[in-house]
């Protein structure tokens, strides 16, 4: 079997439960695939996402079911962070928290996504979100470093 953990990791960023399918958990791929189909489907996240690329954003936020949507992150982080770990990646006993801090921040975002702009620009629930994966990865291996330097 490839233990490549970036494929893993490259193939669940594509869709959540294909990294895992890759390291041959078949159930846990499958369960991952059915919730996030589920997810998708209930917060009409394939319609918001098309609207956001057409750039409308008003539309977007009007269809999305942020009920749903709300779970989408948590579930689309732990994928990642499984298939890499699962491959062999991520052997340090703290290398979760670059995931969990991203799938934080990627709610956060999502729950300021309706109202908060940037430089006067509403983002809305796709783009928002996209750029807060960013300082939650960076503050994420920040406090990794520090609890690995204090233990």
């Amino acid at each position: 079997m490839n233990r490549n953990p970036f494929e893993k990791l490259m193939w669940s960023i594509a869709l959540p439960g294909l990294g895992q399918f890759l390291n041959g958990k078949q159930f846990k791929g499958t369960a991952l695939l059915i919730l996030e189909f589920l997810i998708n489907v209930q917060a009409n996240f394939n319609q918001v996402i098309i609207l956001s690329f057409h750039g409308e954003i008003v539309d977007a936020i009007k269809h999305a079911d942020y009920q749903w949507l709300m779970f989408y992150p948590c579930l689309y982080f732990f994928s990642i962070w499984d298939a890499v770990k699962d491959a062999g990646g991520g052997k340090d006993i703290y290398s979760f928290l670059p995931y969990v801090f991203a799938a934080f921040f990627v709610t956060v975002g999502l729950i300021f996504s309706s109202s908060l702009t940037i430089f006067g620009v509403l983002l809305g629930p796709v783009w928002l979100p996209i750029l807060f994966v960013f300082p939650g990865i960076i503050i994420g291996f920040i406090i990794k470093k520090i609890i690995n330097n204090t233990s």
